[in-house]
């Protein structure tokens, strides 16, 4: 099963969230990310036609930093789902982290690539 992780978003504002990956429970055996691929998308419902793709940047052995920034919103549903889904090397697919997305509307029209920065790890196993 996903880790669990709820986005709270703020419409306009920029994120950025660092995920931690681990293939053991102790959090001592690092998930090897070598050749991996990583997405992340926000839909306004599993297999939603709503679709916000999420920047991902693998940082070797096992960390994922995940973005939105300001032009993200222009398709942000209002609330949904999200996923962060690796695909090993060998093919394996693993969902690592998943929840639910909350956005609330901003007042100030925003387009500014400045904002909200949330860090938060998350121990998964593959």
């Amino acid at each position: 099963m996903p880790g669990a992780y709820d986005l709270k978003l703020y419409r306009g504002d920029s994120y950025a969230w660092r995920f931690t990956l681990w293939a053991d429970d102790a959090r001592t055996v690092p998930a090897d990310l070598t050749g991996a691929t990583v997405a992340a998308e926000v839909r306004d419902k599993p297999a939603g036609s709503t679709v916000v793709a999420l920047v991902c940047v693998v940082t070797l052995p096992n960390i994922v930093d995940v973005t939105l920034g300001g032009v993200s919103w222009l398709d942000m549903p209002a609330s949904g789902a999200w996923d962060l889904q690796v695909t090993y090397a060998a093919g394996e697919v693993h969902t690592a982290v998943a929840g639910k997305v909350t956005v609330t509307t901003d007042v100030t029209a925003s387009t500014a690539s400045s904002g909200s920065v949330l860090r938060s790890p998350v121990r998964v196993r593959p």
